[in-house]
């Protein structure tokens, strides 16, 4: 059987959710490229396309906090996949939680829910400054 993203909707990006592979936690949400998707096969590590900066990035490149793909799931509209991944360093999110999903709504007010385990000015420094 060969299955495989259907890169002909939403501008040739489809979504890609990544999952804690052995807590089940949802990490991030992101899109991949057919690019992003072909090296994520090759390589292991999760790929993506950054929407902000409008090219590819594999997952830790600048932080050192890579995603090892273990499994890779796709839904039944071939429209979005599910990597379940091992996340090194311990943090997915590049403001230094583990999730990029942090913050809880409780009544009517945002909480932070999860410790920060990197601070971000220490790890990304504004181009021209590494």
């Amino acid at each position: 059987m060969n299955i495989e993203p259907d890169f002909s909707k939403r501008g040739g990006l489809v979504v890609a959710v990544a999952q804690d592979v052995e807590t089940g936690e949802v990490l991030m949400v992101a899109y991949m490229n057919r690019e992003a998707w072909e090296r994520t096969l090759a390589t292991g590590l999760a790929c993506y396309w950054s929407t902000s900066r409008n090219q590819l990035w594999t997952k830790g490149e600048s932080s050192g906090h890579v995603q090892e793909v273990q499994e890779i799931r796709i839904d039944c509209d071939n429209d979005a996949v599910l990597l379940k991944v091992r996340q090194r360093g311990g943090a997915a999110c590049h403001e230094g939680y583990p999730s990029c999903f942090y913050r809880q709504r409780v009544g009517d007010e945002w909480r932070t829910v999860q410790q920060r385990v990197f601070d971000p000015r220490k790890v990304y420094r504004p181009a021209g400054q590494e």
